[in-house]
């Protein structure tokens, strides 16, 4: 049996070691499929992604040769199986160096949840000895490598908090300080690598270092964004200062209530307008336990500074759900945006949209925003959202996976919102022999009744954009997904006509490699999760 690393340089192991793979081509279409392992992934993706966008005409025959020499290279036991509309690549669980370290960290999580903090401590120390360097280290400046060597990057970093947490409750503070020193250092927005390092400070008896830890922290995110720390870690210094008792080092039997991370949604924009407008759709997102909105003005001039502030004041005092504000002068808003996301580990980004956001290409900030963000992106278009207005959320559904992250913000929206959730097929093509999307649409139905209880209604329409706009005429918002190949479509075709013609608000969304609003908290990519595998 074949063993696949992508944990480090991409390696394929036989019974007589490592095989000798061919060109970069070759090994990008095997990284790709072991991305995806035991999923569909297009020729359209595939070529997509081995030319950065700009597929030559011979594309197809290219992908097709590269899938011929990989089976001839790997033998019978490849795993590389025809399906349409593409390939996929067959494995059991032991096959993939990432499904086996995915495996040991969920069992890892279940064990601290246990308060087996030695087991959890063992499996993690497991498996981050897997990766071998950085990952797909070889592979990781082809176009296609970017946002995958950062989704890698993000479960390795989870897992080492989480290893970091085993060892603080197993007594061994004083022996994390070096290490958790280096990661602050290395990754001075990553909160709870300071929070381990406070406490682990405190219990070696390190008061005022924890606390000058704590400070340096909040300079760096006050002169970034602006934000003044979380709750969580803000809390943390406030339990220093008063040594309190919930610091000290708990008994191994001891059973502990946990604690869940706050999780936050990101609302950003350039205009006061904008800025309410995005605020109507976000706002019933943050209305569970736990969760908050980040608000953040952004402007040209400091002239402009003082009214921004005082009217985030007002929306602090205003709405009716945990909020933080800022506002700063931006000159590369786009950047703060992105800078934002990854400060504060957010669920999903709402900004509004710039001019020309229907044309294609896309504007060349949202395009920066797609490529470079680990959480999805949502941008509003269209009509302010008015709750009262409107039969609910609307969702044009097709099965692919951009339509998928749609559905998801979709149904995060309708159960928030408590309102009605519709998701628009195609009726049946008897000339093409294709049927209807009724079975399509109630699959994801089921997915949605088991992740939020919401019911999912199915509209079937004409396959044109007509009948769509028609179809999402009544909608309160339309979620629409924005294509993998949205370099060389834009949005496409068919959704620049509906949010052209829309009537209520629309919502764009590109799936970002970081899980959504709806996964568990401990997921950390869409790796593991995702709610068309629900």
């Amino acid at each position: 049996m074949l063993e696949f690393r992508i944990l480090g340089p991409l390696e394929v192991v036989g019974e007589r070691g490592p095989l000798e793979l061919g060109g970069p081509k070759q090994r990008a279409t095997l990284a790709i499929l072991l991305l995806d392992a035991n999923r569909v992934v297009s020729v359209d993706r595939l070529a997509d992604e081995l030319y950065a966008g700009a597929a030559p005409a011979t594309a197809l025959k290219q992908v097709q040769r590269q899938i011929s020499d990989l089976r001839k290279l790997l033998g019978p036991a490849s795993g590389i199986e025809t399906r349409s509309p593409g390939y996929t690549v067959r494995l059991a669980p032991d096959q993939l160096d990432l499904a086996v370290f995915e495996r040991m960290t969920a069992d890892a999580t279940e064990a601290l949840a246990e308060q087996d903090a030695k087991r959890a401590a063992d499996l993690l120390r497991q498996a981050l000895a897997l990766w071998r360097a950085p990952p797909l280290a070889d592979l990781m400046y082809e176009p296609f490598a970017h946002a995958p060597v950062e989704r890698l990057e993000e479960i390795r970093l989870a897992a080492l908090e989480q290893r970091i947490e085993a060892d603080l409750a197993l007594g061994r503070h004083a022996a994390l300080v070096g290490e958790l020193e280096q990661l602050v250092c290395d990754h001075p927005l990553r909160e709870r690598f300071a929070a381990q390092l406070m406490l682990a400070l405190y219990r070696s008896g390190r008061q005022a270092e924890a606390l000058t830890t704590y400070r340096e922290v909040r300079r760096v995110l006050v002169d970034e964004f602006g934000l003044d720390p979380t709750p969580a870690l803000q809390q943390l210094e406030h339990r220093i200062l008063e040594h309190s008792r919930s610091l000290e080092l708990e008994p191994p039997d001891a059973r502990r209530q946990p604690i869940e991370a706050d999780r936050a949604v990101l609302v950003v924009s350039a205009s006061e307008g904008g800025l309410d407008a995005l605020l109507a759709l976000a706002e019933p997102l943050a209305r569970a336990p736990g969760r908050e909105l980040i608000v953040a003005r952004l402007v040209a001039g400091e002239h402009e500074l003082a009214a921004a502030v005082a009217s985030n004041t007002t929306r602090r005092e205003s709405l009716g759900v945990a909020i933080r504000t800022a506002a700063f002068t931006s000159i590369e808003p786009m950047r703060d945006v992105l800078r934002l996301s990854a400060a504060y580990d957010v669920d999903l980004v709402l900004v509004d949209a710039p001019p020309g956001m229907i044309a294609s290409p896309l504007p060349a900030d949202v395009a920066a925003l797609f490529v470079r963000s680990a959480a999805d992106v949502g941008v509003g278009i269209g009509r302010p959202l008015d709750w009262k207005r409107g039969s609910g959320v609307f969702v044009p559904f097709g099965g692919a996976e951009h339509d998928w992250a749609a559905l998801e913000l979709g149904a995060w929206l309708a159960s928030a919102a408590t309102t009605q959730l519709t998701l628009v097929g195609t009726r049946a093509d008897p000339v093409g022999g294709q049927r209807d999307a009724s079975r399509l649409l109630a699959n994801a139905s089921l997915a949605v009744q088991r992740l939020v209880g919401v019911d999912a209604v199915p509209l079937l329409v004409e396959r044109s954009a007509g009948a769509l706009i028609e179809a999402v005429a009544a909608a309160t918002v339309v979620v629409v997904g924005v294509s993998p190949r949205w370099r060389q479509e834009g949005i496409g075709s068919i959704r620049r006509a509906v949010v052209g013609a829309a009537r209520s608000e629309v919502i764009l969304v590109h799936s970002g490699p970081r899980p959504g609003g709806l996964a568990p908290r401990d997921i950390r990519t869409r790796f593991s999760w995702s709610l068309g595998g629900a």
